[in-house]
């Protein structure tokens, strides 16, 4: 009898759960393999992953400086970078070496607390990076829309059309998601070498005209000492304006995310992966280094040939300052060629940031048991964030000075996790030196926080909503999966399976036990009381079981099981799991499936309101036992004839 056709529903189901993320697959790979060297690219060409999304920021940095500190632009961009090669980059140096498989700083803060306050301080992180990353992608392809919309050479329909536009781009990057992606450096390295080619030809170009028009410089000083006075004042007001360029310190997160591409040196393990750990030292300092520098000279060039009022919403230099001089200077259609190769960065940022999103979801919820089965699958992910990026483009109307406040919000509140997280690693590590660094850097970050936020409240608001997002689906899944199996594996010591080979040969008895004193007396009354509930005949024997809680919060764990002879004369069987009812399924499934036969298990009642029990249950993995078990045992085991039998006196 030949098999019935699948339906075109049973297809699509198909398509849309097949695999995990490709990135997901890709350090599973290396971790499977040997401790041979990591099989990964040379650090440079990681850096142009990276870079995507770092270098981008040159399409919008200088307009938005601008905007923010006028003629003192260029001084409050020096502070941008002192910050940045001062602070922000030896912190992310150090994450690099404690973090090496691209879990970043909040799984340096996830070791240093446990249950569930552990567990919702990660989520909450989790919300500012999806802001981060989801931000990317809005605001990327909104200012990719602008260089194409204001471009002379497209067609006059186009004009004024940017949020269609953005939307079609940011459908275009689900699109490629959905198709598949695993890996696109070399694309990478061809558009971020282009862009950063063409933006040298920019920059000499315009330090050219400043050269040949000294009078320029001379009055853009002559103006800024009018305005501020005296440098320390020049300073003062940059220090204040700071936050608001803290775009510029983007890319960082993503550049740890990315460590497990690293090449690798013979002798590298996964434990202690050195050669991968300097190849991204060296990426994250490069990548500072060439950014610093362009961020100067744009700066510069464009608030001295760029009059002001054309970097005000509507003006033609307004997100798009060094696409204004390449067309001025340069000519329409190297315009059209620079305007063309930001485009395709900007989307491609979103597509570094995409990729961020689907590694670092899945590392994080399906473990703690905060997220579907279809979670850990690529093409679901991909239309739950395509569809959140377009809900975020339509509130911010695609505008990316509006959308700044909110991505600076999620920039500067990783950037404050990893440095706090570095200080206490090397408060730990006894590093007197550089605990005082770390925290003196810590400070710069979270005032800089603070006053974004103060500032810019619009992006706490964002991300505020992503946190309450995931924490409230997270919950709610959970909740969904509470009566899941999910012990992924049963291991017995010799003591314990000696028990179960020697209790196989007649009816299988156990009675789950809440081990209190311990004592004789425990183990005799309780063995009187079972008989006498469930009329047991008194020739059958019991094993104890007893199952101790350890962290409640945890979702999916192994199972051991020790054996134990108490008193000389009562077998007991200790388990450690986030959750008795689980524990005590998984066990009696692993007992059914090693001997053939069906096991019984007696409880006694508990006490107490059936909700406040579940709610026990759920938080911290106690509560009404006896029903819960037998829950995760039906939904385990849908035939009643090979289930465990549950009895309750």
């Amino acid at each position: 009898m030949s098999a019935p056709l699948p339906t075109s529903t049973s297809r699509m189901r198909a398509w849309m759960l097949e695999g995990l993320s490709d990135m997901a697959r890709h350090q599973k790979g290396a971790r499977a393999e040997a401790p041979a060297a990591h099989k990964g690219q040379r650090w440079w060409r990681v850096m142009c992953l990276t870079g995507v999304d770092y270098f981008s920021t040159l399409g919008y940095q200088p307009g938005i400086a601008a905007l923010a500190a006028g003629l003192l632009s260029p001084v409050a961009t020096i502070v941008l970078v002192i910050v940045t090669l001062a602070g922000a980059l030896p912190v992310y140096r150090r994450v690099a070496e404690e973090s090496p498989h691209g879990q970043g700083s909040i799984a340096m803060l996830e070791r240093l607390l446990s249950f569930w306050k552990g567990k919702l301080f990660v989520l909450t992180l989790l919300g500012f990076a999806a802001t981060d990353f989801l931000i990317t992608i809005t605001l990327s392809a909104a200012d990719s829309s602008i260089h194409l919309v204001e471009n002379p050479h497209v067609p006059h329909w186009l004009h004024g059309q940017q949020m269609i536009v953005t939307l079609l781009l940011i459908a275009l990057l689900g699109a490629v998601f959905l198709k598949g992606f695993l890996e696109a450096i070399g694309v990478a390295v061809a558009l971020v070498g282009a862009y950063l080619a063409l933006n040298v030809v920019i920059v000499v170009t315009g330090l050219w005209h400043l050269a040949t028009e000294a009078h320029v410089v001379t009055d853009w000083s002559t103006a800024l000492t009018t305005q501020h006075g005296n440098v320390l004042a020049m300073v003062g007001v940059a220090l204040l304006v700071f936050p608001k360029l803290a775009l510029g310190l983007s890319g960082f997160e993503t550049g740890v995310a990315v460590m497990p591409h690293v090449e690798g040196v013979p002798g590298d393990t996964e434990e202690k992966p050195t050669g991968r750990i300097r190849g991204t030292k060296k990426l994250l300092t490069t990548a500072a280094v060439i950014m610093s520098v362009f961020l100067i000279t744009t700066s510069f060039i464009t608030t001295l040939l760029i009059p002001a009022k054309e970097f005000e919403p509507g003006g033609e230099a307004n997100g798009r300052a060094l696409a204004y001089l390449a067309h001025e200077y340069l000519g329409s259609a190297f315009g059209t060629v620079y305007d063309v190769s930001t485009i395709a960065i900007l989307w491609f940022a979103g597509a570094s940031a995409m990729a961020g999103l689907l590694n670092l979801m899945p590392q994080y919820l399906p473990r703690y048991g905060m997220a579907p089965h279809w979670a850990r699958a690529v093409r679901p992910m991909v239309i739950v964030f395509t569809l959140v990026a377009f809900l975020v483009t339509w509130i911010f109307n695609a505008d990316v000075d509006a959308q700044g406040g909110a991505y600076a919000t999620g920039v500067l509140v990783l950037i404050c996790s990893a440095a706090i997280a570095v200080t206490i690693a090397a408060h730990r590590a006894g590093q007197r030196s550089w605990t005082i660094a770390f925290a003196v850097i810590s400070a710069v970050f979270l005032y800089t926080t603070v006053l974004n936020v103060i500032e810019r409240p619009d992006g706490v608001k964002i991300g505020a909503c992503f946190i309450a997002g995931i924490i409230i689906l997270s919950l709610a899944s959970r909740l969904a999966r509470a009566f899941e199996l999910r012990v992924t594996g049963v291991t017995l010591d010799d003591m314990a399976e000696r028990f179960i080979r020697d209790i196989s040969h007649r009816t299988i008895r156990f009675i789950a036990n809440e081990p209190d004193q311990r004592d004789v007396a425990e183990y005799r009354e309780k063995i009187h009381q079972i008989r006498a509930d469930n009329d047991v005949p008194t020739g059958d024997d019991f094993i104890f079981v007893e199952v101790t809680v350890g962290d409640p919060s945890e979702f999916e764990a192994g199972l051991n099981v020790r054996g134990e002879v108490m008193h000389d004369r009562y077998r007991v069987l200790t388990l450690e799991s986030s959750s008795i009812p689980n524990a005590l399924a998984a066990f009696l499934l692993h007992v059914r499936d090693a001997t053939g036969q069906r096991p019984h298990m007696y409880f006694e009642w508990s006490e107490g309101s059936p909700f406040a029990n579940f709610l026990r249950f759920f938080l911290f993995g106690q509560g009404e036992v006896a029903p819960v078990t037998r829950e995760v045992l039906r939904e385990a085991e849908p035939n009643r004839e090979n289930r465990p039998r549950i009895h309750v006196g």
